[in-house]
């Protein structure tokens, strides 16, 4: 028996208590032993809580699909060869595997499967997208322009090219997160090298308008490109409709593993590239190093699997998003949501909620995996740099809650997190003056406060 359909039962099996348990995301009561201590506590860096939490923190990072598990097995245990080794079976049945996953994400995306380039994951492809276009023409091209809402890395490699001596232009977003396309297209210059410009912001799921800045950096002459991570096998992409030049993608956001990604390189017309790693020259010198097969097939089948299952996702989380909104707003108010309704993907859901300090509502959230933004920057106690970039004042913006939904989250699990979020917000606002005074009328804008 195949061990997906081992598996599967046990994803979907959110009910189950015992060996089930293990799998399931939900935050089931914990087994109570006759000495009345929670069999199942566990307590992870101070924290202690009745058993394993729900996870809802999707754009962070999803769970292995067990179809694609199962895919990947076999090269972890008997067809272990180097993908590079050219002289016996291993390393041919290997390379074949590659060659064929590779086929798999050039399909989701409309690309030619010699397009695709496998990296580590999203990040490698940013900064090679990044610096590597600009590296390649720096005579020439002396020019990025990109958003303030992007994603660290591509923020990142930007500040690294100025320290080089190149301009970077960082466009500012409308209030729904939306990049202006007036001001994109005035911000191009006749020396810009690059137009880059998230698909899906991870912390807010706007969707920008893609084809509408490939059609402007078509006519610009300019490459375009598009950190698709939050967006591979969510929403349809063509590369060829949408005029993308460049594009980085993620396995471990779609059901895929950790530690690969790919890099989606135009051939026709030809988009150069200087490589940022040195080594043996494989995947066609643009990223030196040994390709994991089992990474990269599991990337591959987490690629068809989204391509088969994309439009029933879609309507399975836009169903259980709209259960969530409509469950907290129905027994809490000043609820805002973050970022466009009409554009965004349904799996993200940003909130903020009036007079409550997210941290506070976060560490009372115990048996809900829930973020205040994004993974890679919350460590920071700053306000989120995309809310601030929306116009979000900075007490909301402290407030934001991040739910993540996705293929295997259940209606239970929604209900349940409702349940626990409208209790941590109703507590944390009954000891809030704040709120007090807000449901009082009194303005709290007009207040001047003074320091004692």
């Amino acid at each position: 028996m195949a061990l997906s359909r081992r598996l599967l039962p046990l994803f979907l099996r959110r009910g189950a208590r015992v060996p089930a348990r293990a799998l399931s995301t939900a935050a089931a009561p914990a087994a109570v032993s006759s000495e009345g201590e929670d069999e199942e506590a566990i307590t992870v860096k101070g924290v202690r809580i009745s058993g394993r939490p729900l996870y809802m923190d999707m754009q962070a990072t999803t769970p292995v699909d067990p179809r694609v598990l199962d895919a990947m097995l076999p090269f972890y245990l008997s067809r272990y060869g180097n993908p590079h080794s050219r002289t016996h079976l291993y390393g041919w049945e290997s390379d074949a595997a590659v060659e064929d996953a590779r086929a798999r994400v050039a399909s989701l995306v409309g690309a030619d499967p010699r397009e695709i380039f496998f990296t580590s994951g999203a990040t490698e492809c940013n900064n090679i997208a990044v610096k590597g276009v600009m590296r390649f023409y720096r005579e020439r091209r002396r020019h990025v322009v990109t958003t303030q809402t992007e994603h660290k890395c591509v923020l990142d490699s930007c500040r690294y090219l100025q320290q080089e001596g190149f301009e970077v232009t960082y466009l500012p977003v409308r209030k729904d997160g939306l990049v202006d396309l007036a001001q994109l297209q005035d911000a191009i210059r006749p020396d810009t090298g690059l137009v880059s410009v998230m698909a899906v912001n991870n912390e807010i799921g706007v969707v920008q308008p893609l084809e509408e800045i490939g059609r402007i950096c078509k006519e610009k002459g300019v490459p375009f490109h598009t950190d698709a991570a939050q967006a591979l096998g969510k929403i349809p992409i063509d590369v060829n409709r949408m005029g993308i030049g460049l594009m980085s993608l993620s396995g471990h956001k779609i059901y895929g593993p950790k530690g690969v990604g790919a890099l989606y390189l135009r051939r026709r017309p030809r988009i150069r590239v200087e490589p940022q790693m040195s080594g043996g020259g494989q995947e066609r010198g643009i990223r030196s190093g040994t390709v994991p097969t089992p990474l990269v097939v599991g990337f591959g089948a987490a690629c068809e699997i989204a391509a088969q299952e994309m439009d029933y996702d879609h309507r399975r989380v836009s169903a259980l998003q709209q259960r969530l909104l409509d469950g907290i707003r129905a027994q809490v108010d000043d609820v805002v949501i973050n970022g466009s309704m009409e554009h965004r993907y349904p799996g993200n859901l940003n909130l903020s909620f009036a007079y409550v300090e997210g941290e506070s509502l976060l560490m009372g959230l115990k048996e809900v995996a829930v973020s205040s933004g994004s993974a890679c920057t919350s460590a920071s106690l700053e306000p989120s740099y995309v809310l601030r970039a929306l116009g979000v004042e900075e007490d909301m913006a402290h407030t934001s809650i991040r739910f993540g939904i996705g293929r295997f989250t259940t209606e239970e699990e929604v209900d349940r997190a409702i349940e626990l979020t409208v209790h941590q917000v109703k507590k944390l606002r009954d000891m809030s003056p704040l709120y007090e005074m807000a449901k009082a009328g009194i303005d709290l804008k007009s207040i001047e406060w003074s320091q004692h």
